[in-house]
């Protein structure tokens, strides 16, 4: 047992400093990278955590590659890359990311690598509470979103195992679950812009505000709305301000703070936006992971703002 773990982090230490490597040595222009393939897997009388539960939940993925599996049948090139908070598998197929892992003869080149890109719960093209639901959606955390994605992968996918699993501030976290629940079923982790701990600080209260500037309009309705809340362009300021970068809006200090936010209140609100946003940050302010799993691998992290420091 303890030659197997040695072993293993010896595996994932390999991996993972080689990812790294690639991705620092590819510098240069994005290479072209092939189409995704996209699929929808039902998951069939799918109960929740809460103890609330529906007839069938739909995992939207896209797919880079193709699946092999070695002489036992074990599936041995298989990658599970989960987005963050609001985003979408859509989200990481542009030239900066996919352009950068996806191509020829880079680090998870698709001719090598099979890919898998899901919508998580909440997200994108996957069952969220805009579909119609609403606030009657079943509350849904991070244990859940995990779980659809370990049957997305096991039971619509059929892979019995993956090389690597990463993924960038929410699927940071989802990535500190996976080693959590399921710590055999990959050689390595990869968890990005993320710390296994409760958010606190001035990333709880951003989160906070965004919650309370939707769901305090009486437009909300208790989720049952039938325009935009005014809310949500409150709500949508506080998003943008955490996670453009500060002052990469193309404003001087100054004008940032009056002419960003003007603009940002007198933009109009995109349809169905207030069901999965509301949702969406709960979820990622009451997670809480003890990261105590014994699945090797690599923790990338940046402190460039506070939507990425739970302690600030």
């Amino acid at each position: 047992m303890f030659l197997a773990s040695r072993r293993r982090r010896r595996l994932a230490g390999c991996i993972g400093a080689s990812l790294v490597a690639l991705l620092l040595a590819a510098g240069g222009a994005a290479a072209d990278y092939p189409p995704p393939a996209e699929g929808d897997f039902l998951i069939r009388d799918f109960r929740f955590v809460s103890g609330e539960s529906l007839p069938e939940v739909r995992i939207h993925y896209r797919t880079f590659g193709t699946p092999r599996a070695d002489a036992r049948g074990v599936v041995r090139n298989a990658v599970l890359i989960l987005h963050g908070t609001g985003g979408s598998g859509a989200s990481l197929v542009r030239a900066e990311f996919a352009g950068e892992l996806f191509a020829a003869g880079q680090p998870l080149d698709a001719a090598r690598f099979f890919v898998v890109l899901p919508d998580g719960i909440g997200h994108g093209k996957s069952s969220k509470p805009s579909d119609g639901l609403h606030a009657r959606f079943p509350h849904y955390g991070y244990q859940d979103m995990v779980e659809a994605e370990f049957r997305l992968l096991t039971q619509g996918l059929h892979l019995n195992h993956a090389r690597l699993v990463m993924g960038t501030s929410m699927g940071g976290m989802h990535t500190w679950l996976w080693g959590e629940q399921h710590p055999q079923f990959m050689d390595a982790l990869m968890p990005l812009a993320s710390l296994p701990t409760q958010m606190s600080g001035r990333n709880r209260i951003w989160r906070r505000l965004i919650i309370d500037a939707i769901r305090n309009d009486p437009e909300w309705n208790n989720g049952d709305y039938t325009t935009q809340p005014r809310g949500l362009r409150v709500a949508s300021v506080f998003y943008g301000v955490a996670t453009s970068g500060g002052n990469s809006t193309g404003f001087s200090a100054r004008q940032y703070r009056y002419t960003y936010y003007q603009q940002s209140i007198a933009a109009p609100a995109g349809a169905g936006a207030a069901a999965p946003i509301a949702p969406g940050v709960v979820v990622s302010s009451n997670v809480v992971t003890t990261a105590g799993h014994d699945s090797p691998g690599i923790d990338a992290y940046s402190a460039d703002g506070f939507v990425t420091r739970p302690a600030e």
